[in-house]
């Protein structure tokens, strides 16, 4: 395995750990019944998770 693929792989699985890590975040926040707090066109908006 070279360098690359290793970088490549490494990425994949980052990748999935933040997928995992926002579901989580989504699901905790709907049983709290809390709001997140987002960036969007460089402004702070609070939105509900449905």
């Amino acid at each position: 395995m070279t360098k690359r693929d290793k970088q490549i792989e490494l990425g994949e699985k980052i990748e999935a750990g933040l997928q995992k890590v926002y579901e989580r975040l989504i699901e905790f926040k709907k049983s709290k019944n809390s709001e997140l707090v987002v960036m969007r066109d460089g402004k702070i908006v609070k939105i509900k998770p449905e």
